[in-house]
């Protein structure tokens, strides 16, 4: 299942350090982060629960890129 999700974030860089954080969370089998649009795709792994997930992406993007914000 793809989901796509509102986010802030403030550059190109932050952006990018947000996608690669985002893919290594268990339960996510690809993630895309666009600066420009301010979105976030993110593709789940069969049978894995989209909010439980979505909890850890959010906890590895805030590490990376601490005022960040998406929109779950």
């Amino acid at each position: 299942m793809k989901k796509t999700y509102k986010i802030e974030v403030d550059c190109a860089a932050c952006a990018l350090k947000m996608e690669d954080a985002a893919k290594k969370v268990e339960g996510v089998k690809d993630a895309a982060v666009s600066f420009m649009t301010q979105k976030m795709k993110v593709e789940f792994e069969e049978g894995t629960e989209e909010s439980a997930v979505m909890k850890q992406v959010v906890k590895a993007c805030k590490r990376v890129e601490s005022d960040c914000e998406v929109y779950v």
